[in-house]
Order: structure tokens, then C-alpha cells, then sequence
């Protein structure tokens, strides 16, 4: 089976609604499909009906935005249920602060040479509560400030750059909690992103294992060939489950559908005891 548990629509940073997003990954192959918009669950409905209809098995997720030891990291929420009243009040709690962090993002723009940065990525932003780098990043690129989405986060919205401006997500534990209070199972998401030394990703998954994590992502969108085989060996030595997912976010915008390989066999999957 083509399992796809991480992709995203517009109702956050992604380019296409949910139903849509839904009926490409169908197109493309896969059999068991999560969507897992950023801090919000808004697009689950549509999806899951979508999915249904297209012929999928549909994953209720999310992704959750978590500032650990300075930096931000993310994990993915799956199987979870998007009516928890604990789950939706800590995303709300995540959520805000959007705007005027892209309010920070567009002036740090303009003292660079480039005006009309807030209205430029709302233009890009369905929901305009979920404005995030990517909606910026879309406009650089639109705006001809950047050759592609990935030059512009590379000279303008990571660390040390003008453009970039931290923000006060989840703790680690908490965004956990909120998965496992939601029924759901915590996943760290694109381990092989986040550029840690293997003192720091050392600790980053012995508190994601304390908080009650379970699985990493080890073929992702984001990772390497040789990434694939470093996080599975880590899965495999750490007793954590293996995930997979395409990190999709629009046409043309990195991973797309069905074109990752599968799990390693001698991995335990997240799903082995999933009835699919």
C-alpha cells in the first residue's frame, strides 16, 4: 500500500484546498492518506470526505509547531480526534501571534528593498490567521526577489537573514499531550530538517520518547536517500516506529505524491497494528 501520513492544504500553507489535495494524492496512488495542516484542523471534514469518495483510507492529522531549545521543530498528530477539546484549544493558543509575527516578517522585508510583503503573502494565505514563511516565500518568488521558494527561504526567512523572526510556539511535551489526550500518536516530523548535532537530536528524542512520542518520519519529502537509511537506522535502534509522508504543499513545491519510495521493510511502520 502507498501510505502518505504528512501533506498540507490551504487552510494553511499549502496551495490547494483539502479537497483537492485529496483527489491528487487519490490520482497519484495512495491508499492511505493524512492531511496535516499547521496548528489547525479546519480542513479535516473536507478532506475526509474527499478521501472517502476518492477511495482512500482517510487519517485524521495534524502538525504542531514546537519551539525546542530555541529552534522550531514539528510534529505530526495522527489518528487523532479533531473534536478534542484540549487538541483545539492548545492549537488556538499556537495560533496566535501569526499576524503580527508577518507584520515583523514584512517590515524586516521592506529595510531589505522589498515592499508589499504582509499584503503580498496574505494574497497567498487562504486563511489569513495561518500566514506563515511559505505565504512569504511564495510572493518572493512571485515578485521575482527570489529564483524559487527554496532561494527564498535560503536568503531571507531562516535564522541570520533578513526576514526571519522567531516565535514562542508549543513545548515539546505539551504539543504531545495534546495528541495523546486527543487519542492520537505523536510523530517528529523531518528529523534530517532541522540540522541538529547528534548530541542535540540525541536529546531531542529522549524527550519526545519521555512526552509519550512514538514514531519519526524517516522517508519524507525533505529527506535525502542517505537520510532514509540514517533515521531508519535510528527508528531501528531507538525502538521508535517508522512513518512515512510526502510533506506535500502544492504543485511544483518540492515532494509530490507517490514519488518517495517505500519504508524499509525491516522497519516497524506506525500503522502495524492500524486495520487498514
Amino acid at each position: 500500500m502507498n501510505i502518505d501520513l504528512h501533506c498540507h492544504s490551504n487552510v494553511s500553507d499549502g496551495a490547494l484546498a483539502p479537497a483537492e489535495v485529496a483527489r491528487r494524492a487519490a490520482a497519484r496512488g495512495v491508499d492511505v492518506w493524512a492531511l496535516t495542516d499547521h496548528d489547525q484542523l479546519g480542513g479535516l471534514a473536507q478532506a475526509r470526505e474527499a478521501a472517502l469518495a476518492a477511495g482512500m483510507r482517510f487519517i485524521d492529522g495534524v502538525e504542531i509547531s514546537v519551539t525546542w531549545r530555541g529552534s522550531t521543530i514539528h510534529v505530526v498528530g495522527l489518528r487523532i480526534d479533531p473534536g478534542n477539546a484540549a487538541l483545539a484549544a492548545g492549537l488556538a493558543r499556537v495560533r496566535g501571534g501569526r499576524i503580527e509575527r508577518a507584520r515583523q516578517i514584512a517590515q524586516e522585508l521592506k529595510e531589505a528593498g522589498i515592499d508589499g510583503a504582509f499584503d503580498g503573502a496574505l494574497s497567498h494565505a487562504e486563511n489569513p490567521e495561518m500566514v506563515s514563511r511559505t505565504h512569504f516565500a511564495r510572493f518572493l518568488a512571485q515578485v521575482g526577489a527570489v529564483d524559487g521558494m527554496k532561494d527564498a527561504f535560503r536568503k531571507y526567512l531562516v535564522p541570520g537573514k533578513p526576514g526571519y523572526v522567531p516565535h514562542q510556539w508549543a513545548a515539546l511535551a505539551e504539543a504531545v499531550r495534546w495528541i495523546r489526550e486527543a487519542n492520537g500518536q505523536a510523530v517528529l516530523a523531518h528529523p534530517g530538517r532541522y540540522g541538529l548535532s547528534a548530541a542535540a537530536l540525541d536529546a531531542l528524542l529522549a524527550e519526545f520518547r519521555a512526552a509519550g512520542g512514538e514514531a519519526i518520519e524517516v522517508v519524507t519529502g525533505s529527506h535525502s536517500p542517505e537520510q532514509y537509511r540514517q533515521f531508519g537506522a535510528i527508528a531501528a535502534q531507538q525502538q521508535f516506529c517508522a512513518s512515512r509522508g510526502s510533506d506535500f504543499h502544492g504543485p511544483d513545491e518540492g515532494a509530490e505524491f507517490g514519488s518517495l519510495p517505500p519504508l524499509d521493510p525491516a522497519l516497524r511502520p506506525l500503522w502495524h497494528d492500524w486495520a487498514l
